[in-house]
């Protein structure tokens, strides 16, 4: 593909962007100075994986309490995952203190515009590096994030399918992004594929690319982006443990490499190929088994999990962990699966 830029994609865009531009509370307005390096890092890194509404009051609260890399940097590792529960993919959280420490280590608390160096800070990948150097610092660069993905694919009719296509995908979004404006162009590829350009019936009469669009001279716009067929996810299966004694819970700080590392946890056995029932259970209590289990998909499996409940009997050794007022469980920034799981043991418990 030729590198030269279709102006006339551009200048749509933006103008577009200019009059519909999303209100977020970690961007700039159109046409403004960049924004905070560190909102921008912060909101990028919050982005992957997660909606715009999930986590819009997760970084107000998160930017309250931790507003710059000093501050993030010097912060306890376990309130840093309490305060991240509920987002999900929690190695984000980990990577986020480390680059928020190696910031202040190697960059004196200011980080740096330039993609090259960005990528040498923890957890910062392709994706997350042209955002930070395009949004904050102004620079050109090339952002493809899912949005853009879709956006770009139907533009120019890619029909290599995903994740194959992903080099054709970044070498047209080279073509038309501009050397003026790349944040606000960044971010109005971003809205658009979020408002107008949908997954499913994209709004193509409100579209201001419309008109050089080949997926929508085709016909059929939602074709695209062409994906290769989905592997089944393999199923695992544990075993969550329900310890009561005197209104509290058993709590245990998960390993801090790994899955969930670092994040207070109910107490659970290796997650296995088959269900593991009453195996690894904690001592100190006579176990049941409740009839429900709790189901999760993480990214590379389908996690099946029983839910067993026993009374302490005040003599026995509970185990590693700390006891946790089960009325203030939900300060204790459970990861979502157990949330879900500490939910229904907590109702069944009451009612037996």
């Amino acid at each position: 593909m030729s590198n030269k830029v279709p102006p006339q994609i551009a200048a749509r865009l933006i103008e577009w962007y200019d009059a519909n531009a999303r209100v977020l509370p970690w961007r700039a307005p159109p046409g403004a100075p960049p924004t905070d390096p560190y909102r921008v890092w912060l909101s990028e890194v919050m982005l992957q994986q997660t909606q715009v509404a999930t986590v819009a009051p997760y970084f107000q609260r998160w930017t309250a309490r931790w507003p710059d890399f000093a501050s993030l940097a010097a912060a306890d590792d376990g309130d840093v995952m309490a305060a991240w529960a509920g987002l999900g993919y929690y190695a984000r959280a980990r990577n986020l203190l480390k680059g928020a420490r190696a910031v202040v280590a190697d960059h004196g608390g200011r980080l740096p515009g330039d993609e090259a160096a960005l990528l040498r800070i923890p957890g910062i990948g392709a994706y997350t590096a042209a955002a930070i150097a395009a949004i904050a610092f102004g620079r050109r660069a090339v952002v493809v994030d899912g949005n853009v993905e879709r956006v770009v694919s139907r533009l120019f009719a890619i029909s290599t399918p995903l994740p194959a296509a992903k080099a054709d995908i970044r070498a047209a979004t080279d073509r038309i992004t501009p050397d003026a404006r790349p944040g606000d162009f960044a971010q109005a590829m971003m809205d658009l594929g979020a408002t107008i350009c949908t997954p499913r019936a994209p709004r193509c009469l409100l579209c201001p690319l419309a008109g050089d669009c080949a997926a929508r001279a085709e016909g059929a716009p939602e074709r695209y982006p062409i994906k290769a067929p989905k592997k089944a996810r393999p199923v695992r299966h544990g075993t969550m443990f329900w310890l009561w004694h005197d209104e509290q819970v058993r709590l245990v700080r998960r390993p801090a490499r790994g899955l969930l590392g670092g994040m207070l946890a109910l107490p659970t056995g290796p997650w296995l190929d088959t269900p593991p029932g009453l195996n690894d259970a904690p001592g100190g209590g006579e176990w049941r088994m409740m009839a429900e289990t709790v189901e999760h998909g993480f990214t590379h499996f389908t996690l099946v999990c029983a839910l067993a409940g026993a009374r302490w009997d005040g003599q026995s050794d509970p185990g590693p962990g700390e006891w946790w007022p089960v009325a203030e469980l939900d300060s204790a920034g459970l990861p979502t699966v157990f949330a879900k799981a500490a939910r229904k043991l907590g109702e069944w418990w009451t009612c037996e």
